[in-house]
């Protein structure tokens, strides 16, 4: 007979501990909202219900995780904990050269730092937040190259991540001598937690290259893609997703890593390079600014988390729960007639602010609108990802520069939620969209000169 289907998502683990969430009123939580000046980054975490604010350290680690916790050695040089850490992280990547971090921004800063400056461009199928703002603050330029069906935010292309070959062809044959290298991101979280191919990958190898420039990869969510080619690209089903995976990492000079994302631990990171020069400048950036080169930041305990992590995230009846659980609540917020990124992709659900609010234009920052109404209605943390995270304050009028786009992103921590907690998120979402015509835009009143939308503060408009 037939394996049976069944449409149940059965969660692939036991759960041996539980972390209690307190229960919230409506008027707790616009209260919190307004003493926090309507960002949700400053509420306390113990007022929410459910926070998808994040998937980024936020993940649940397994009983082999914690159990590689007590094997961890604290020594300052040439710990065994980093040596298990290194052979997990080669084994997977195959780059020369493993350089722990304690999170991926601190890959960006180091990588950058090193690399990049005034007067380069640095382009990528998308930075997101401080990955740009890493290279801005040397004096490069970030410059996206999306492919162009990314654009599209309701089309079902199923490689919305790929960058656009042909405009970096350009861009190397008038300024490769600029480019110190290009940034492929995998999954692209900036346009909607979209895979990228491996076609597009070869394509992007061949032109850097062609013009001597080397590639590197954002890889914080690189067992994802791996899973979403092996279901998407055609030629892909027979093979595992790790197969797939170091076939990725092949067609890269190193790779900048969080952790945080899947290496399902609470903190770290790397930067993986082939590059002797560029890893002795990074070397010793480290050690001005992390700590020594075998533990970079980190705890013993902590790289032999990451290492056992980067062995689970690769089990496929994980990586088939995971994308079937985002496809879930995609699923749900599509039945409730909430617009959102098409199609689903490997972290998050990405909602269309835009079409969702059309009476609130992008100056009023609709994505902060609807992360505030699911927080204000359900408890449900998420953030946004448009105007307030990528777009800035006109210095001399004060109006806001829009995105490209609004979205609200609502991101799944790994391991941690039941699918009755995202039935429940969908039920909030449901309420809201039924209100969504009562609905206002918000402006900023406070904001820093950099990465605004972690500290920003806000006001309600209409």
């Amino acid at each position: 007979m037939p394996e049976p289907s069944f449409h149940t998502i059965i969660e692939p683990f036991r759960i041996k501990s539980v972390d209690p969430i307190r229960m919230t009123t409506r008027e707790e939580r616009q209260a919190k909202l307004e003493a926090a000046g309507y960002n949700l980054f400053r509420l306390h975490s113990d007022d929410v219900l459910v926070d998808l604010l994040t998937d980024s350290g936020t993940g649940a680690m397994s009983a082999d995780q914690w159990a590689a916790v007590m094997r961890g050695d604290e020594s300052y040089a040439g710990s065994p904990s980093y040596y298990r850490f290194e052979e997990a992280v080669r084994s997977l990547t195959g780059f020369r050269h493993i350089i722990p971090v304690h999170q991926g921004r601190a890959a960006e800063k180091i990588l950058f730092g090193a690399v990049a400056g005034a007067g380069k461009v640095v382009p990528a199928n998308h930075h997101f937040d401080t990955t740009r703002a890493n290279v801005e603050a040397t004096g490069a330029e970030a410059l996206d190259l999306p492919c162009p069906e990314a654009a599209d935010i309701a089309g079902r292309h199923p490689f919305k991540g790929n960058l656009d070959v042909e405009r970096l062809d350009e861009l190397l044959e008038g300024r490769s001598a600029d480019v110190p290298l290009c940034l492929v991101t995998v999954t692209d979280n900036t346009g909607g937690g979209q895979p990228v191919s491996l076609e597009n990958l070869r394509q992007v190898r061949s032109v850097c290259q062609r013009y001597g420039v080397p590639l590197f990869l954002d890889a914080a969510r690189f067992a994802e893609n791996a899973y979403l080619v092996k279901l998407r690209e055609p030629g892909q089903r027979a093979r595992s997703a790790r197969d797939i995976a170091r076939e990725v990492f092949s067609l890269a000079d190193g790779a900048t890593m969080s952790a945080k994302k899947d290496g399902i631990a609470n903190i770290g990171g790397f930067l993986a390079l082939n590059s002797d020069a560029w890893a002795e400048r990074a070397r010793q950036l480290l050690i001005l600014t992390e700590g020594f080169t075998t533990y970079g930041g980190l705890a013993g305990r902590d790289l032999e988390a990451v290492a056992r992590g980067l062995e689970e995230v690769l089990d496929e009846d994980y990586l088939r729960y995971r994308l079937r659980s985002v496809e879930y609540l995609g699923e749900g917020f599509r039945s409730a007639g909430i617009p959102i990124v098409e199609p689903p992709g490997g972290h998050a659900i990405f909602v269309d602010a835009r079409a969702m609010l059309p009476h609130v234009p992008p100056s009023r920052l609709p994505g902060q609108s609807l992360a505030c109404a699911l927080y204000s209605e359900g408890g449900v943390r998420s953030v946004e990802v448009g105007t307030v995270m990528f777009g800035r304050t006109d210095p001399v009028t004060g109006d806001q520069v829009p995105a490209a786009m609004d979205l609200l992103r609502l991101a799944l921590p790994r391991r941690v939620y039941t699918q009755s907690h995202v039935d429940y998120v969908i039920e909030v979402a449901g309420h809201v969209a039924e209100r969504r015509d009562r609905l206002g835009g918000y402006r900023i009143v406070g904001e820093p000169s950099a990465l605004r939308h972690f500290s920003a503060t806000y006001q309600p408009v209409g």
